[in-house]
């Protein structure tokens, strides 16, 4: 990892609510000087006074401790603590409007303070968005709402504190994720948490606010299949804490980072069928599973967007690499790749296809009825070897992840290649 110096900083904390007390009195127990502002005579009063506003397991004491060593303070002047400090940590809620939208009315407010404070003020200002804000909002609304470019920079910095363990999770972190297009406010952002044994992860303003999103839906999708799982597990007599229990002993496949990279639609003999039969198990048992069965609805509008993404290229020539459901098998069943080519060649494109694993003439049974049935003609798509296909094509759509052969060969070819799998994350700038 990374060796991070720590400078002890001048820190101001916009909001003292759970995120920003909590945000105050932990950074200040790493020896920052630390001036929490907020409205609320209240929460100002009792940090203070060495108290917490409110109960959080742990948060007593380091209000205590650090207010009485002199480290921690609050007031309800916003000028006064931005005068003292050197970057301020925004932490105010963003609650759900009726519509569903997070409302913003507090961040402006808190952006407009610190706007108003610009002019005449000498040193620059790292301002550190930590609530929960949607994509492009730093850039599109705090932003311009501080205008005074030469005065102040704009980062994300999105927490990860769950209420009952906030301070064991600031502490103990498992993830540390600062965002932004200046990369010297970044680095200091990150060197706030130098004393903390977590290496920071340093991304783009949107990547950063979409983190929290991705974060927060993923905990809520794993709460509600962990209980769909328990119902159905409950209407069949199975202990559904015996079975979760063993699921997550799994660590390489389940519980791990496996299958969360964006791509293609998934396919194969396993997972469609397995999701069917649930499904049907949980409607004969009267049980209504939304989370199981929106699964392959939404699989199915993934390969929507992958015929959409292809028709609308202007290639004559269509070139693709893979034809089976995933690479190093030969395996069609339910491929989507398949419904791809169908599609295509029904709407009279120029295809081709390559697939290093498959000759037509060899594979036989469900496998090759799967194709067959669907593209009886597939025999006269295919080409090998991979020139073959690269000699022919204007476009190439990779809807199978290549070796690295294989890779290196297509990124050579100077074709137009449509990543339909995330084959080629570091090159972005050169395929669609």
């Amino acid at each position: 990892m990374e060796e991070i110096s720590f400078t002890p900083s001048r820190i101001a904390i916009a909001g003292l609510g759970y995120v920003g007390c909590v945000t105050a009195a932990c950074l200040s127990s790493l020896g920052h000087k630390v001036i929490g502002v907020d409205r609320d005579g209240n929460k100002v009063r009792a940090v203070n006074e060495g108290r917490a506003p409110f109960y959080e397991p742990g948060l007593e004491e380091i209000v205590r401790e650090c207010a009485g060593a002199g480290r921690l303070s609050a007031t309800t002047d916003m000028a006064a603590a931005l005068a003292e400090s050197d970057v301020v940590l925004v932490c105010v809620g963003t609650p759900s409007e009726k519509s569903g939208n997070f409302g913003l009315e507090q961040l402006r407010n808190v952006c407009e303070e610190i706007a108003a404070t610009l002019p005449s003020r000498t040193g620059r200002l790292i301002v550190a968005i930590r609530s929960t804000v949607y994509p492009g909002t730093c850039e599109d609304v705090v932003a311009p709402i501080l205008q005074h470019a030469d005065k102040v920079a704009v980062v994300d910095n999105p927490e990860f504190l769950r209420e009952g363990t906030a301070v064991k999770d600031f502490v103990e972190p498992s993830l540390l994720v600062i965002g932004g297009n200046d990369a010297d406010a970044v680095r200091y952002v990150a060197d706030l948490y130098a004393p903390i044994s977590v290496e920071p992860c340093l991304v783009s303003t949107k990547t950063a606010e979409m983190i929290k999103y991705a974060c927060n839906s993923f905990h809520a999708v794993k709460v509600a299949f962990a209980n769909e799982i328990g119902a159905l597990c409950d209407g069949m007599k199975i202990p559904g804490y015996e079975v979760m229990e063993t699921f997550c002993k799994d660590t390489r496949l389940n519980i791990s980072p496996a299958y969360l990279k964006p791509g293609f639609a998934f396919g194969g003999s396993c997972l469609p069928k397995d999701l069917r039969a649930l499904t049907y198990r949980g409607n004969r048992l009267d049980l209504k599973l939304p989370l199981l069965e929106s699964v392959l609805p939404s699989n199915d509008r993934q390969l929507q967007r992958a015929i959409d993404r292809v028709m609308e290229l202007p290639a004559e020539r269509l070139g693709v690499f893979g034809l089976a459901f995933k690479e190093n098998t030969d395996d069609l069943r339910e491929s989507p790749v398949v419904p791809l080519l169908e599609f295509l060649i029904g709407k009279g494109r120029n295809v081709k296809v390559f697939d290093p694993h498959i000759q037509i003439d060899v594979i036989y049974g469900s496998n090759r009825n799967f194709v067959t049935k669907a593209i009886p003609h597939i025999g006269k798509l295919m080409c090998s070897p991979l020139e073959e296909l690269l000699s022919w094509a204007e476009t190439i759509v990779v809807a199978q992840k290549p070796s690295a052969e294989m890779r290196a060969a297509l990124l050579a070819s100077g074709l137009r290649l449509v990543d339909l799998v995330g084959a080629f994350p570091g090159y972005q700038a050169q395929v669609a």
